[in-house]
């Protein structure tokens, strides 16, 4: 990374910084419970009655997709390109209608994922703006 990379990142607005590390952060805790959901663990909640049912790898897959669309939206964001903001419209979406499938059968971390999707849309509105300096 030379010196002028370093600077332009520092000049990244905080909110998209904070989206950056919310997408890569909940991308990795995704990526962990698919692999739990593949391997039918017993560390998993109920979700007989979610949408799935007790269809397990199909949570798996679910997660999966999940953490796929924000390791990569993040990774983008932090290169400062536009396809970036539009992947994680996409995830912060699917993260709000999964929030309010689950919110019966776990109410906490329903809304929890429910506001970080919500930080996420608000920090990608608020710098629609903004614009990678080195053209990314």
């Amino acid at each position: 990374m030379s010196t002028q990379e370093f600077t332009d990142a520092l000049k990244r607005p905080g909110w998209l910084t904070f989206a950056s590390i919310v997408l890569f952060s909940v991308g990795i805790l995704r990526a962990i419970s698919a692999i739990y959901y593949f391997a039918d663990s017993v560390r998993i909640n109920n979700l007989a009655g979610g949408a799935f049912s007790s269809h397990l790898w199909l949570w798996g897959l679910w997660d999966a997709g999940i953490a796929v669309l924000a390791l990569w939206a993040g990774y983008s964001l932090l290169r400062g390109e536009a396809f970036g903001r539009v992947i994680g419209y996409i995830w912060a979406i699917v993260i709000v209608v999964q929030s309010l499938m689950i919110l019966g059968q776990s109410p906490w971390y329903g809304f929890a994922a429910l506001l970080l999707a919500i930080l996420v849309m608000y920090a990608l509105s608020t710098t629609s703006d903004w614009e990678s300096p080195a053209g990314g």
